[in-house]
C-alpha cells in the first residue's frame, strides 16, 4: 500500500462506523499502519462493542495493511495513555493522531439536561484532549531527545461548532471549544515538530442522517457529495509530512474546500477613558453596522 503516508502511523478514534472508518481505510491506503480506536457505541453513546473496530482493521488487512483495533473510552485520560502507548508498542513510533469519536443528544436548550450535556461535550471535548495531551507528550520528549518528529494532528471540528446549529447547544458548544483547542495546540505544538488542524465535515453519517436526513440523502445518480469517503483524502494531506499548514480549519463538502476564518478582531472604537454606560450603545450600533454580518445558525 503505497502512498503519501507510506511508513507512518495513524490513531484515529471513532473508526469502527461513518467518517472516522473512511479515515482509517483511507489513511491504510495511503500507506500508514493504523490503530482503529472504537468503543462501539450507540449513536446517543450507550453500549460498548470492539466489534466495529475489529471490522475495519479486517477490511485494512485484506487490503494489504497493517492494522489494530483498541476498544478505549478516549475521553478517560487513562485509557487515552494507553491508546498511545499501544500505538509505540504495536508499531514502534507514532505520527498522526485523528481526533474523530463523538455522539450527539440533540435537545432544544430549554429542554436540555445536565447529563446530556456532560455526556456530549466529555465525549468530544474531553475525548479531543485526552489522546492529544498524551500524544504530545511523547512528540515533546522525542524532540527534548534529539529526535524532531514531523507529527499531525487532525481534529473534527463541525459548521455546527462554527457557525452555531439549533437544537445542538452541547454538541455546537463542544465542537467551537474544539476549533479553539486547535489554535492553541497549534501554537504550542509547532516547535516540537507538530502540525495541528482542523476539519469541519458535512457528510453523511450517524450523527446527520436524522436531524439532516434530506440534505444527506444520496442522490439516484452522480456525484454523491455527502458520501463520508469525500472527507479523507483531505484528512490524509493533512497527516502527511507534505502538510506545511497548522493552525487552522477546513471546511469539507463533497468536493469543496472552504477555509474557515474564525473570531478575528473587527472594527473598534476607542474613547482613550472609561465608557459611560450611556454611550455604550449609539458606539455598537456603529460597530455592527460596520461589521461583515453573521453567518445565519444552522436551522434558523
Amino acid at each position: 500500500m503505497a502512498g503519501i503516508l507510506e511508513g507512518r502511523v495513524a490513531i484515529v478514534t471513532g473508526a469502527g462506523r461513518g467518517l472516522g472508518r473512511e479515515h482509517a481505510l483511507e489513511l491504510a491506503r495511503q500507506g500508514a499502519r493504523v490503530v482503529v480506536n472504537d468503543l462501539g457505541t450507540t449513536l446517543d453513546g450507550d453500549g460498548v462493542s470492539v466489534g466495529p473496530a475489529q471490522e475495519v482493521v479486517e477490511l485494512i488487512e485484506a487490503a494489504g495493511g497493517e492494522a489494530i483495533a483498541n476498544g478505549a473510552d478516549i475521553a478517560d485520560f487513562a485509557q487515552a495513555g494507553a491508546l498511545v502507548e499501544q500505538a509505540l508498542t504495536a508499531f514502534g513510533r507514532l505520527d498522526i493522531l485523528v481526533n474523530n469519536a463523538g455522539f450527539v443528544r440533540d435537545r432544544m436548550l430549554v429542554n436540555a439536561g445536565e447529563d446530556e450535556w456532560d455526556a456530549v461535550i466529555r465525549v468530544h471535548l474531553k475525548g479531543h484532549f485526552a489522546p492529544l495531551r498524551h500524544a504530545s507528550a511523547h512528540w515533546r520528549a522525542e524532540a527534548k531527545a534529539g529526535r524532531q518528529p514531523v507529527a499531525r494532528v487532525v481534529n473534527t471540528s463541525s459548521g455546527a461548532g462554527l457557525q452555531g446549529s439549533i437544537g445542538q447547544a452541547a454538541y455546537s458548544a463542544a465542537k467551537g471549544g474544539i476549533a479553539s483547542l486547535t489554535l492553541v495546540a497549534a501554537a504550542e505544538l509547532q516547535r516540537y515538530g507538530v502540525h495541528v488542524n482542523a476539519i469541519a465535515p458535512s457528510a453523511r453519517t450517524r450523527m446527520t442522517e436524522g436531524p439532516f436526513a434530506d440534505a444527506m440523502a444520496a442522490p439516484a445518480h452522480g456525484f454523491d457529495r455527502m458520501d463520508p469517503a469525500n472527507v479523507s483524502p483531505v484528512v490524509a494531506w493533512l497527516a502527511s509530512a507534505d502538510c506545511d499548514v497548522t493552525g487552522r480549519v477546513l471546511e469539507i463538502e463533497g468536493g469543496r474546500l472552504c477555509l474557515e476564518e474564525g473570531w478575528r478582531h473587527g472594527p473598534r472604537r476607542d474613547r482613550d477613558r472609561r465608557w459611560d454606560a450611556a454611550e455604550v450603545g449609539e458606539a455598537v450600533r456603529a460597530l455592527v453596522a460596520e461589521a461583515a454580518a453573521p453567518e445565519p445558525v444552522y436551522g434558523a
